[in-house]
């Protein structure tokens, strides 16, 4: 086994910043964007599990058998993205009552909500871009399994929502790619013991 040195971590980093700015450009339809977060999200599980990404071809055709199965996700997501933005700036201005307990609440149920994503999106990776519907269900029955590891990818979309907000917007494309091995890369830590029992 060859030893990696710095053109290596330069490489992946390149790859993983080409991959962001591909996915959000494949988004910017926004009825798109369930097949473009599928696709790249099977494509990392691939570059982590065979060692390489695939090849053009297999992406585009991914990327086509994903964009009608993807329409409802998208639409479904945008939707509760959009009511949950609308809730927390309610409260937050005050013009709901309930003040910061029920923002906090909010935020809580948000992030659980981010980390539920997460998860499925790892999942969807798993079975090549497409089957939602499946992913969910094991994301669910995942989240419920192993609650750390859902936390942790609560915490890391958390960081990744942060980090959107305080860079420059240019940088938001490559910045959803780092995002999205994150989330890879928390999803396949193994399971603490104390949840195994």
């Amino acid at each position: 086994m060859s030893r990696r040195d710095w053109r290596d971590t330069l490489r992946d980093a390149t790859d993983l910043a080409l991959l962001g700015i591909l996915t959000v450009l494949a988004a910017v339809p926004v009825l798109t964007a369930a097949a473009a977060v599928g696709t790249a999200s099977a494509a990392l599980h691939d570059r982590y599990g065979t060692g390489g990404w695939p090849t053009a071809r297999q992406i585009l055709a991914r990327f086509g058998r994903g964009v009608l199965p993807g329409l409802p996700v998208s639409l479904l997501g945008f939707a509760a993205a959009g009511l949950l933005a609308l809730d927390v700036a309610a409260l937050a201005t005050g013009r709901v009552p309930g003040g910061a307990a029920a923002l906090a609440v909010t935020a809580v149920v948000g992030a659980a909500l981010a980390g539920y994503a997460a998860a499925v999106v790892v999942e969807v990776g798993a079975t090549g871009g497409a089957g939602w519907r499946m992913a969910a269900r094991r994301a669910a029955r995942a989240c419920l399994d192993h609650p750390t590891r859902w936390a942790a990818l609560a915490g890391t979309t958390g960081v990744a929502a942060v980090l959107a907000v305080l860079v420059t917007p240019v940088a938001v494309p490559i910045l959803a790619g780092y995002a999205l091995a994150a989330v890879h890369a928390v999803a396949r830590r193994p399971v603490p013991r104390a949840e195994l029992t």
